[in-house]
């Protein structure tokens, strides 16, 4: 392991909540980096093959925060996944009002499965990371009315994980 991958587990192993971007950023490194740079108990990745059948599960999950982050802007949607499916070269959500769109499926390299403490709370969230180390979007377990992980959405997100072979992070 070189120096400043290292140096980078060493950091996370301190801030596990750090900003995923942040640290990217400031570290000259991809998301992705950052993600497998993670404690190996908090990350479970898979290949982006995979990316079909997790949207279509998440699809049943309920509310649950959807986040875009890009240099300029962070986005956030909460509220239910809708169903998709593959055609024209996209995986296209298929509702006309609220949250829709078609995204380029095939960019997806990896699948990343994260639970971590984040700003004082337990946050449990699937990554789809891009083919050039970016992430695409993150889909967030929800929260119930006292702001704790919802235990049905955890239980749904963690044997995800499980059905499509993800694997502890090195």
């Amino acid at each position: 392991m070189n120096a400043s991958i290292s140096d980078l587990k060493e950091y996370l192993a301190q801030n596990p909540g750090a900003v995923i971007e942040d640290v990217a950023r400031e570290r000259n490194v991809s998301p992705r980096a950052v993600i497998e740079a993670l404690p190996s108990d908090m990350v479970r990745i898979c290949g982006g093959d995979a990316f079909a059948g997790a949207m279509q599960d998440i699809a049943q999950w309920g509310e649950v925060t959807l986040i875009v982050h890009t240099d300029d802007a962070i986005f956030e949607f909460t509220g239910t996944i809708p169903a998709g499916e593959i055609g024209r070269g996209y995986f296209n959500l298929m509702q006309p009002k609220g949250l829709h769109g078609h995204l380029r499926h095939e960019r997806c390299a990896a699948i990343a499965f994260v639970e971590r403490p984040f700003m004082g709370k337990s946050s449990a969230f699937v990554s789809f990371l891009n083919v050039d180390g970016g992430v695409m979007f993150k889909v967030f377990v929800g929260r119930d009315e006292t702001r704790a992980l919802r235990q049905d959405q955890l239980e749904r997100f963690r044997a995800l994980g499980v059905r499509m072979g993800a694997v502890r992070a090195s």
